[in-house]
Formats: C-alpha cells, sequence, structure tokens
C-alpha cells in the first residue's frame, strides 16, 4: 500500500508479474464502498494499468448497477462451468474488466468448501492476466468477506465520518488484525464533510487500534489513511445515472481524490 509496505512483484511460471491484489470493504454497507472500487478501476486503468475488479460480494452484488451494465454470464456461470473464464469477464465503461457476481445468490452467503476452492481457483487464473485485482467485498465480518478479503495483499476500508461507520470500520480494522495477523491497513474516508476530516479520523482509529491490537513490543499496527473523498454532489448525481465519476464529472473534488488515491497506490 505504502511505498514500504507493497510486496516485491511475485511472478507466475510463465514470468510475467502476478496483479497487486487489492480488497476493497467496509464495516458497514452504504459507504460507497463499490462507488470507490469502480472510480479506483478507472483512475488505474487511466495510468495505463491492466484492471480488473471481482465483485466479491457473492450473494448481493451490485457493481453491475453501479457501472449499469446487464450481464448474460457472472461468476455463478463460472463457478457452474455453465461459462468459462474468458466469456464472464466484461468490458467496463472506464477503461477495465469487471468479473460480476449474481445477486441474491443465497448459496454464496455462507463460505462452504466449495465456495472458498472455487473463488481460489478464479483468484489464482486471474492474477497473472492483470496488473490489479480488485475485490469488491461485501460489508462487515462475516465468514464469506473476510475469506474474500484474505486472498489479497493489501486492504482499503472505506469509512465515512457518522458514528455507525466508525464503529463498524474500527471492528473489522480490529479483526483483521487479530485474525489475519494484518500490520498495517489502508483507510478511505468518503463523504468527509471538510477538508482535514479523513486525517483527524484515522489518527483517532489509530490510537484505540494502537492500544487493542498493538500492545505487544515488535507488534505495531499502522493504519494509513489513503483517501479523503469529499462530500460531494457530483458523486451523487453519477450514482443516481449509474456512470463513473471519473468519466462524466471528472473536474470534481471527489474524482480528483480518487486520482490521489490511484496515484498514492501506484507509487
Amino acid at each position: 500500500m505504502s511505498t514500504n509496505m507493497a510486496p516485491a512483484a511475485a511472478t507466475s511460471k510463465s514470468g510475467r508479474a502476478l496483479a497487486r491484489t487489492l480488497a476493497v470493504t467496509s464495516g458497514k454497507g452504504g459507504v460507497g464502498k463499490t462507488f470507490v472500487t469502480a472510480n479506483l478501476a478507472a483512475a488505474l486503468a487511466a495510468r495505463g494499468q491492466k484492471v480488473l475488479v471481482l465483485d466479491a460480494d457473492l450473494g448481493l452484488a451490485n457493481l453491475d448497477v453501479v457501472l449499469n451494465l446487464h450481464p448474460k454470464l457472472t461468476l455463478h456461470d463460472v463457478f457452474t462451468e455453465k461459462a468459462t473464464l474468458e466469456q464472464a469477464i466484461l468490458p467496463a465503461p472506464g477503461g477495465f474488466h469487471v468479473l460480476l457476481a449474481g445477486s441474491g445468490m443465497v448459496e454464496y452467503s455462507r463460505l462452504t468448501p466449495e465456495v472458498r476452492d472455487k473463488l481460489l481457483y478464479i483468484i489464482d487464473l486471474v492474477k497473472p492476466r492483470f496488473d490489479w485485482v480488485l475485490l469488491d467485498t461485501g460489508a462487515g465480518i462475516s465468514d464469506v468477506v473476510l475469506f474474500a478479503v484474505s486472498l489479497a495483499t493489501d486492504v482499503l476500508v472505506v469509512a465515512t465520518p457518522e458514528p455507525t461507520s466508525l464503529t463498524d470500520a474500527y471492528a473489522t480494522i480490529k479483526v483483521l488484525a487479530t485474525q489475519q495477523g494484518r500490520r498495517e491497513v489502508g483507510l478511505v474516508v468518503n463523504q468527509a464533510n471538510r477538508p482535514g476530516e479523513g486525517k483527524l479520523i484515522c489518527g483517532q482509529l489509530q490510537q484505540v487500534l494502537q492500544r487493542f491490537v498493538g500492545p505487544t513490543p515488535g507488534q505495531t499496527f499502522r493504519l494509513e489513511l489513503l483517501g479523503e473523498v469529499k462530500n460531494d454532489q457530483a458523486v451523487r448525481q453519477a450514482v443516481l445515472k449509474r456512470q463513473l465519476l471519473l468519466e462524466h464529472y471528472p473536474g470534481s473534488d471527489a474524482a480528483q481524490a480518487i486520482k490521489a488515491l490511484a496515484s498514492k497506490l501506484l507509487a
């Protein structure tokens, strides 16, 4: 995530560097996680990166809604071998690719060994083909969400300044640190009301996390503020029109913040 956090690029058997994997997650729903993921993918693609967004919210997928896509084939079809991976990976607006999940699939709401194996298999297949694989996970700390997050090298938690969002973000980050042994997590504060609010929130969360997550020597925990996206009318317009903010309102404050986030990740 930060330059000192990013691992050396792994390579496939063919010698091609494997994709950087980034899970975008949140403590609660409705904080703009999928919106951030889709626009971040567009910002990375604009910088010449080959990007795949995998909708890892297997039971309640809505990436297709955000991007106004109407897929005939989804991850479910690949899982059930009704379609190949190549057939299910679709071009999206913004110059990146998507692998969409079906919505209302009750069988994917629990982490069965079958779901686990299939998701692992898909991730291994796509990593040699892209520079970035962004996992748009569900919200919360269910076993499906935590497993999806565990498949990524880096994690980005999206939160808003609302107390409920911050409480849930704290709970999520705490679980990632204690259960997955993560020592660094990125934070994006969405819908910030004033400049500097993200930095303040990150500092407060870091203070509490350090007390409970890293009290032993050599076990420091770092929460890194990677983005602060302003509460912006352009975001509401883009979401209602099912358009990418970066394509339709590229000059907006929120679009500039997402571009800055992409630059940080590429640094």
